[in-house]
Parts: structure tokens; C-alpha cells; sequence
């Protein structure tokens, strides 16, 4: 039982260190490319090319500006209003029911809207 283990033990060593080197030569060859690609990303030429290729700062900006949901129910709220008052009285009430899901308030026909 002894022999068959350590006969299992060197071969069950054996692959794991092939498997060991595999990886270690693949980690050298990633680094080396990553060595490269910053190295290329550096160049003076491929700064041309970004400058070229990319918009001036000016013209666009990557801030991603956040709208507040407080202030997308003000929004709402205000085109209900001149819809309601452009609105025949038989669509008023859809329109009241809408302010009135978007505010928690009276509805618009109720004074608090002229």
C-alpha cells in the first residue's frame, strides 16, 4: 500500500509541477505583453492618435450628471400643468389623477392649481 502511494504521490508531483511551469511561462508572456501594450499606449504617436480621435474636453464630458427623482416630479408636475390647462374638462380628471400620483396631494382641479 506504501509503494502505491508514493508511486501515486510522484506522478500526482510530476503533473502538478508540469502544470506549475505551464502557468508560470503563461504569466511571463502576460506581463510581457502588458509591458508592451504600455509601452505602445505611451508612445508620442499614439498620443496623436487619441488627440485625433477622441473630442476635445470642451465639446463632451464622461461626468454622468444624476437627476434627482424630486426633480423629475417637478418636471412632470409642471407639463401637467400647462396640459391641464390647455385639457377640455372631460380629460381634467386623468390629468388630476396623474399630479395627484406624482405629488400625494390634492388633486389639480381642487384651487390648488389656478
Amino acid at each position: 500500500a506504501d509503494k502505491d502511494f508514493l508511486a501515486n504521490l510522484n506522478k500526482n508531483c510530476g503533473t502538478k509541477t508540469a502544470e506549475w511551469e505551464k502557468r508560470t511561462k503563461t504569466r511571463a508572456d502576460e506581463l510581457v505583453a502588458l509591458a508592451d501594450t504600455i509601452k505602445v499606449m505611451n508612445d508620442d504617436d499614439a498620443l496623436d492618435l487619441f488627440k485625433k480621435t477622441l473630442p476635445s474636453a470642451s465639446a463632451s464630458s464622461f461626468v454622468q450628471v444624476t437627476v434627482t427623482s424630486a426633480s423629475m416630479r417637478a418636471s412632470a408636475t409642471v407639463e401637467l400643468r400647462h396640459a391641464w390647462k390647455k385639457a377640455s374638462a372631460r380629460h381634467r380628471p386623468g390629468l388630476d389623477f396623474l399630479v395627484l400620483a406624482l405629488s400625494g396631494k390634492r388633486a389639480l382641479s381642487k384651487d390648488n392649481f389656478d
